[in-house]
């Protein structure tokens, strides 16, 4: 219990991976106003204006934060879903290539070993895709050199990926490697990856809409600028601290929507999508070290 509370504590002054930095500088200015509407007030200026609480009422930007949240989570949630379907059609589809796919000559044990890591090559370069990034040597340690060179050049490269290992499933078809009916469940299984790779990109292509983004902003900034006016005469010198603390707890809530809105690049609230590629890439060095065969089954 003591170790739990001790968690606790560190998560709730924890600045990594908080939205603290993103918003302190709008918290303090509403503060700061806070401040000047008390000293307004202290020398009797009519500042004090609780009808204005009526504008906006707290209940209705409640609800506008809540949706804005959920949808950024749901983006979120999504994108893990996705991913988490990549990883598990990439441990089927290499389990089926490794198994099933015949070795005829000697050259088919390499070419299967490429194929599969050709796989984690789908991976990664879907990851570098989503965070708009170069094809860079993760890449490369993964396919030969000819299709590195390729890949550099396409708009897409884990579509171009998906293409070759279609190709090579084709081609083992072709020379009797496999039967029709492992062809098509392993063509259904790459097919899911292409759907998987279509649903990241939809989650990356499409923002929450500009009007929405904008009329939220707009509510909050305008919330935080007339709540000193409506609670200065019940709070006195303390309204600036309680302004900046109410500012906090809503420009908090509207950041994490924007934190979470795109799961794909490297903040801490990000999926870990270098550590999820790393772990295919183990789990294929793993496959790759037994030897299937009918004597053992035998």
């Amino acid at each position: 219990m003591t170790v739990e509370k001790k968690r606790w504590f560190q998560i709730a002054f924890q600045l990594k991976g908080s939205v603290i930095s993103a918003i302190y500088k709008r918290v303090l200015g509403c503060g700061l106003f806070g401040v000047f509407v008390s000293v307004l007030y202290h020398f009797k200026l009519s500042v004090s204006q609780p009808i204005l609480g009526s504008v906006i009422p707290s209940i209705v930007l409640g609800l506008l934060l809540v949706f804005r949240t959920n949808t950024a989570y749901e983006r979120f949630w999504e994108g893990r879903k996705s991913w988490g379907s990549i990883v598990n059609n990439v441990r089927n589809l290499a389990r089926h290539i490794w198994v099933s796919i015949d070795e005829i000559s000697a050259e088919d044990r390499e070419s299967k070993i490429a194929a599969l890591y050709l796989l984690v090559a789908f991976a990664v370069a879907t990851k570098l895709h989503l965070r708009e990034e170069p094809i860079m040597n993760e890449l490369q340690e993964l396919i030969p050199d000819s299709k590195y060179r390729k890949l550099k050049n396409m708009n897409n490269p884990p579509l171009e990926v998906a293409f070759w290992i279609g190709d090579y499933l084709q081609q083992r078809y072709n020379q009797n490697c496999l039967n029709s009916y492992q062809l098509t469940a392993m063509q259904e299984l790459l097919n899911k990856l292409v759907d998987n790779l279509g649903s990241c990109e939809r989650i990356l292509k499409t923002p929450i809409p500009l009007a929405y983004a904008i009329h939220l902003k707009q509510l909050l900034l305008l919330y935080c600028c007339l709540l000193p006016f409506q609670v200065v005469e019940s709070l006195g010198w303390w309204t600036g601290v309680i302004v900046a603390l109410i500012s906090f707890t809503l420009f908090g809530i509207e950041a994490i929507g924007l934190e979470i809105e795109n799961p794909f690049g490297y903040d801490a609230n990000d999926l870990p999508l270098d550590t999820i590629c790393n772990t295919m890439k183990r789990n294929i060095d793993d496959l790759i070290s037994l030897s299937p065969s009918i004597e053992l089954y035998n």
